[in-house]
């Protein structure tokens, strides 16, 4: 063999290497059906996510369902219908919270969904079943709670910190409570593919303000998944700019808190363990200036190096 085919082969073979670990590192895709919080009705808080090459999607969180699988139809991401998606991709929902631009397209397009599971913490579900399924408010489509329980949807109560299989799914989910304006909880959930995992965070305030040690807690957890790169990406609200005085923060973050967070989990995981780290940018509040203001300000206190994304409703993406 001449030195140059050898050197061909050598090529070839870095080439081939190269790819194949940039296709080991795609473990998961998100169709984002919305991205804000606030008052549009028609983009709230939902994520589509499965394994990649499958449509076994979960949604984290629902305030949006319908408008957005139709955007996502709009920019050919799903080829079927708007109801095959709904009944036939989505095999669960796993409801942070209870507030409703994060349960309010689970409740609308629960007449036209197929049988599936609702996953929240106890007192998430327990909110659910008492003030909206409950009969009065909206028929109970679970199968608990108050009224005639037309169990369509099961209820399943996650346990903070216990690994749960998720149904007709390869993927398992783990929760951790939040301080969501504190007393009030919220829940990031843990998901894992195999060996990936992604992480989403529902809204959150960070640990000073809300007087908490939550986020810190998350942090630890997760830290030996930033270390080993099993972490694909965090899902993380950052709902106003840093003008926003702490007082009416109302259990959110800003820029700089995000931040903030972000040192805390570096210096849990190891220095550079962010840099090109995926922070998937959620929850955030109208109007179009403070999102301006807001995207700017985390570009300007961007020291960690992490890649910021900031989703696109119906626009497919992968971890």
């Amino acid at each position: 063999m001449t030195i140059f085919n050898r050197l061909l082969l050598c090529f070839v073979f870095l080439s081939f290497n190269a790819f194949s670990q940039k296709v080991q590192k795609t473990s998961f895709q998100v169709v984002p059906l919305g991205i804000k919080g606030g008052i549009d009705e028609k983009n709230l808080s939902a994520y589509m996510v499965a394994p990649i090459n499958t449509n076994d999607y979960i949604c984290l969180d629902a305030g949006t369902i319908n408008a957005g699988i139709e955007k996502a139809i709009e920019k050919k991401v799903f080829k079927v219908s708007t109801s095959d998606v709904l009944r036939k991709y989505i095999k669960g929902y796993f409801i942070s919270h209870a507030h409703l631009d994060h349960v309010s397209g689970l409740i609308i397009n629960s007449p036209a969904d197929s049988s599936k599971t609702v996953y929240a913490t106890e007192k998430c579900m327990e909110m659910m079943e008492n003030h909206y399924f409950n009969d009065q408010t909206w028929a109970n489509f679970g199968d608990k709670g108050p009224g005639v329980p037309l169990k369509k949807y099961h209820f399943q109560t996650l346990n903070i910190g216990t690994e749960t299989p998720i149904t007709n799914t390869a993927m398992t989910v783990k929760a951790f409570p939040l301080s969501h304006v504190n007393p009030f909880e919220s829940t990031a959930f843990l998901i894992r593919n195999e060996d990936s995992y992604v992480l989403y965070l529902g809204d959150t305030g960070p640990d000073a303000v809300e007087k908490s040690d939550k986020l810190k807690e998350l942090w630890t957890a997760v830290a030996p998944l930033v270390k080993s790169k099993q972490l694909k990406g965090i899902f993380i609200e950052v709902s106003f700019p840093n003008e926003q005085p702490d007082q009416f923060l109302f259990g959110h973050l800003t820029p700089n808190y995000l931040m903030k967070e972000l040192h805390t989990l570096e210096d849990l995981s190891g220095k550079d363990s962010l840099k090109g780290f995926n922070i998937i940018v959620t929850h955030l509040k109208p109007p179009t200036k403070n999102i301006l203001k807001l995207k700017e300000q985390l570009q300007k206190q961007n020291d960690l190096g992490v890649k910021i994304i900031y989703p696109e409703q119906g626009k497919r993406f992968e971890l």
